[in-house]
């Protein structure tokens, strides 16, 4: 028979996580930001230092929903660590097949890239070419083993994160780049190094911004089947560093113009970002 404290010890051990579980702090005030966008989403922030989370609409928050090219950032660490490619810089040529944005043709995406440029200007084809050079079995480990999202990458090597079956929260999407920002994942320092840098939209004398937008497909999974746009990354300002992710639903596609702004407002109005002069 086990001594009482032996039995106690789980519980023991679970109540000091619970105990300093970092709080949400709901805000309702956000959604006039977005009623005013015309739209519906979530923003989840988390403020590292306050240990904090900052939310509009928990539930979404913790709905999973298709990653869309949010998963570039996933993408790049595993084209990295497969050699795929042998570093961001890697020319891989265009297969001279036009993309088009609403009908026009895009063209950054009409024209040779590499993981840089593809980060940059989200170049689907880059990204799913570096994919289908790691292929299936290695891409399951990787996902596996990071724990990324729902795991599941059905649907094809190319399309899975953009109409297959993965699925992630924006709850999930911060622990990822959380764990991206420290170096804490399971692929190489070089790798992870090599994906901040890339991932970097913005460096002033203030602050750093590292983000990556997304944008799925009849992927809302609302009523009328609206698109769904993401916005996800950190700000490094003052020693301080803010990560969030935002998703909303996109009903036209001018919609999707509306996500880094509408959520850079609300980082001013966190302090995560300063306030436009």
């Amino acid at each position: 028979m086990k001594p009482h404290w032996l039995a106690a010890l789980p519980l023991l051990l679970i109540l000091p996580l619970r105990i300093h579980a970092a709080a949400w702090q709901e805000h309702p005030e956000w959604a006039k930001a977005f009623a005013e966008a015309n739209t519906h989403g979530t923003l989840l922030v988390y403020d590292e230092r306050a240990d904090t989370w900052h939310v509009l609409d928990t539930e979404r928050a913790k709905h999973p929903y298709l990653p869309a090219s949010t998963f570039k950032l996933f993408n790049a660490l595993v084209a990295l660590d497969t050699a795929a490619v042998k570093d961001e810089y890697e020319v891989i040529r265009w297969d001279g097949k036009v993309r088009s944005i609403d009908g026009k043709p895009f063209a950054e995406w009409n024209r040779d890239q590499s993981l840089a440029s593809g980060m940059r200007y989200s170049t689907v084809w880059l990204y799913q070419e570096v994919a289908r050079r790691a292929g299936q079995e290695r891409m399951q480990q990787w996902i596996d083993k990071a724990g990324y999202g729902n795991r599941d990458i059905g649907g094809g090597i190319d399309m899975f994160w953009l109409s297959g079956k993965l699925r992630i929260s924006a709850e999930q999407q911060i622990d990822f780049l959380r764990r991206l920002a420290d170096d804490k994942l399971p692929f190489s320092p070089r790798a992870q190094e090599t994906v901040r840098r890339i991932s970097i939209t913005e460096s002033m004398p203030a602050y750093v911004l590292h983000a990556k937008t997304g944008w799925g497909t009849h992927a809302a999974q609302n009523a009328a089947n609206d698109d769904i746009g993401w916005y996800v990354g950190w700000v490094e300002r003052d020693g301080r560093r803010w990560f969030f992710a935002m998703n909303l639903d996109l009903s036209a596609t001018s919609d999707g113009a509306k996500r880094v702004p509408l959520t850079k407002e609300l980082l001013r109005q966190l302090g995560a970002l300063p306030r436009e002069i």
